[in-house]
């Protein structure tokens, strides 16, 4: 579209509004209080129409066409791989555009209807009802480098004992950080030194450099527990379990979202990286 019919869309649009959306000077266009409110709607009814769209399609179709995916840092990032990898083998015609964010923000797509499906970890706490699965447990460790002094231990410690390390923790709204602060809550435990960081991956670095420890997911650790880069210790609440969880916002489901939600359901992937860590029963 040229430039003038841009404009012309644009006046249209607020003359059918009833109100101006845009900020105009010499230096920059921007959307007004007005135009953000409708751009926050307009993104919500995008998403619908295509749902809708999506579903009437679905009635004559086999599963295929565009997945919206959101999931959580731990899960989007050591688990779900493995997942779209048998669902592209099964279904190649679905189209899947995955979103990684923490569980707050996904959940948070999903009401507003920009993703199809969420996989969080932790409780979200939006006071709009969602559909809400627990599909898989997971289980927390308290993790150390391989030259902290309690990595002989054999007996299990207090987490007492850790008061005095530095504990590098995930960002707020995050659900390992949440995991985290509800341990501590029911252990009876606040540490003194805490460090935060926005993704698992230096947290585990930094770990395994000897700036502090972590409490982090069995997916997150399983390589580095593998060849020795960190190690675990016998704290007593730990493994500490939580669920992982699927959240959607509608009673309609395309193809594509129900077969992937069934692989979920269905996957061995979870059980079968257990057992290779060798966790399970600790």
């Amino acid at each position: 579209m040229t430039q003038p019919a841009v404009s012309q869309y644009i006046r249209s649009f607020e003359e059918a509004i009833g109100v101006r959306l845009l900020e105009r000077t010499n230096k920059y266009v921007r959307l007004n209080q007005a135009g953000e409110i409708v751009y926050h709607h307009a993104k919500e009814i995008v998403g619908l129409y295509s749902k809708m769209q999506n579903l009437v399609d679905d009635l004559a179709n086999k599963a295929s066409g565009p997945l919206s995916i959101g999931a959580s840092y731990t899960f989007g990032e050591y688990v779900l791989p493995r997942i779209l990898s048998k669902l592209m083998r099964d279904y190649p015609s679905i189209e899947p555009v995955v979103t990684i964010g923490n569980t707050a923000d996904i959940t948070e797509l999903v009401i507003s209807h920009q993703l199809d499906v969420g996989l969080i970890e932790g409780q979200f706490k939006e006071t709009i009802p969602l559909q809400n699965e627990n599909f898989a447990e997971d289980a927390m460790y308290v993790v150390v480098s391989p030259n902290h002094p309690l990595t002989k231990q054999t007996k299990r410690i207090s987490i007492q004992d850790l008061e005095d390390d530095m504990w590098l923790l995930r960002e707020e709204r995050s659900g390992t950080r949440e995991a985290a602060e509800t341990f501590f809550s029911q252990s009876d435990f606040s540490p003194s030194r805490t460090m935060q960081f926005s993704s698992t991956q230096p947290i585990k670095e930094s770990v395994e450099a000897g700036l502090g420890i972590s409490f982090l997911s069995q997916w997150a650790i399983q390589k580095e527990l593998q060849y020795g880069d960190l190690k675990t210790i016998p704290v007593k609440g730990t493994p500490f379990k939580r669920n992982f969880s699927i959240v959607t916002n509608s009673p309609f489901q395309t193809k594509a979202l129900q077969v992937f939600i069934e692989l979920l359901r269905n996957s061995g992937e979870l059980t079968v990286l257990t057992k290779k860590m060798g966790l399970s029963k600790k």
